[in-house]
């Protein structure tokens, strides 16, 4: 089939543009594409949830005996075939004092979409490396973080007999200790990339650090720090070196590779102290020289956001953003603010702000097949914390939510489930200086072997 030139599919993006615009807010995203995961989802696993208290609601209550919960989810990449993605568990349960027996890992999952043409709406287990489907959630779905060369220079669980070195505490799982397998009580890795080399870089919270590891999830150097950043947590902090100046769990929440897989930027979800209210860091790291380039970034919270989810590159100089407050639909005071922003920093000094434009309002898409079949054509989105964006292809985005497992109350008052949306912008993320290259998607957490336009409007 011949393709159509880039200027004549432009004019027909900006035609449909105006159109969908014309008919009003909720009409300029729709979704096309939705799946769901039930949050009682479970891989193999020592016992897990030890050290956390119950939710409100009487769900999924801890411990987890023999288990890992598969969720929640705080970064994705592109996985080896289409619909399947590499979804990133981040610390376990919500702090370093309950998540030590909670195993750092990532998990490939197959998406059998729903869309308008129909489809289950489902998840299937995926391996990692081939992307086909697994029976269930093993060994070969998943990647795990583990230091067995001892490169760290922080004490890990694995170090310890009892969790959190206590005595009067379980004894750390010996799977734990024999692998040396990384816990939600070394690290909270909110977010994570792959490079040209195939190793990942793992941002964390509790320093902020960040982590290498090779494909297999082995860590490969010491942690790296953000020059003059130290979270309660840091090592320098924790031995009376330093005064923290960054929140608890105020780390790398968002992260991203440039599309030329040369630089790391980094995204704090916390304000540093003495910065100005409603700004957030960006960092710029240089991947072959592992070190920051001391080169920074201004990124503007809405007035309504209190918090980033997500990053991630589109090309060398913009970026997708998820930003939220933490209201819900069961707490909705204030109103749940989850949108999608588009940053650019081409042209903007060392210091200086990025600049910003909304792209969706997860709170109102159209949804005119409606697709998750609650009766509505308008859907919203209102979990407390959406944490994965992708870039599928010029014109369509992956978004998650974080369901926090297993707390929730995002739409009901029990533990959430995890949603997957595949959503249709009513434009081409493409770059004006390099128009006919609609593949962003390299290794780096871009989508991948994806090469051409945006989908048509019927496209599944």
């Amino acid at each position: 089939m011949r393709s159509i030139p880039f200027v004549v599919r432009h004019a027909l993006a900006l035609l449909a543009t105006s159109l969908l615009l014309a008919a009003g807010a909720a009409h300029a995203q729709m979704l096309i594409g939705w799946a769901q995961m039930p949050a009682a989802t479970f891989s193999d696993g020592p016992t897990s949830g030890q050290f956390t208290a119950p939710n409100a609601f009487g769900t999924n209550v801890p411990p987890f005996i023999g288990k890992q919960p598969v969720q929640g989810f705080s970064a994705v990449l592109q996985g080896p075939r289409k619909d399947v993605f590499q979804f990133l568990v981040d610390n376990g349960f919500g702090s370093q004092a309950s998540s030590a027996d909670a195993l750092l890992r990532s998990y490939a999952l197959h998406i059998s979409w729903r869309t308008p043409k129909g489809g289950r709406g489902a998840i299937e287990p995926a391996d990692l490396d081939s992307g086909k489907e697994r029976s269930q959630f093993d060994a070969r779905t998943r990647l795990q973080l583990n230091d067995v060369h001892r490169k760290l220079t922080i004490p890990i669980q694995a170090d310890y007999a009892n969790y959190y070195n206590n005595p009067s505490n379980a004894p750390v799982d010996a799977s734990i200790r024999a692998g040396r397998l990384l816990t939600g009580a070394d690290f909270d890795v909110e977010s994570f990339r792959r490079d040209r080399r195939g190793n990942y870089w793992f941002g964390d919270e509790f320093g902020p650090y960040l982590v290498k590891t090779d494909a297999n999830g082995t860590v490969l150097r010491s942690e790296i720090s953000l020059p003059g950043v130290y979270a309660p947590q840091h090592k320098d902090v924790v031995a009376g070196k330093v005064t923290a100046n960054l929140p608890s769990s105020g780390g790398f929440e968002g992260m991203a590779i440039n599309k030329s897989e040369t630089k790391l930027y980094t995204l704090l979800e916390g304000l540093v102290a003495g910065d100005p209210d409603k700004t957030r860091r960006i960092n710029e790291f240089d991947l072959a020289k592992e070190r920051y380039t001391g080169r920074s970034y201004v990124y503007p919270l809405d007035p309504n956001g209190t918090n980033i989810g997500d990053m991630v590159a589109v090309d060398d100089h913009r970026f997708i953003v998820l930003e939220r407050n933490g209201s819900t639909a069961t707490s909705p005071n204030p109103a749940p603010f989850k949108k999608v922003f588009l940053i650019d920093l081409k042209g903007v000094p060392d210091g200086g702000t990025a600049r910003k434009t909304e792209l969706v309002n997860l709170m109102n898409l159209a949804d005119p097949f409606d697709l998750n079949a609650d009766g509505q054509t308008v859907f919203t989105f209102p979990y407390t914390t959406i944490e994965n964006v992708l870039v599928l292809d010029a014109r369509t985005l992956l978004v998650v939510n974080d369901n926090n497992f297993p707390y929730g109350g995002g739409r009901e008052l029990a533990s959430d489930n995890t949603e997957f949306l595949k959503i249709r912008l009513p434009f081409f993320l493409t770059d004006d200086d390099d128009e006919d290259d609609h593949d962003h998607h390299g290794r780096n957490g871009h989508g991948r072997d994806h090469r051409g336009g945006g989908y048509d409007w019927d496209d599944d």
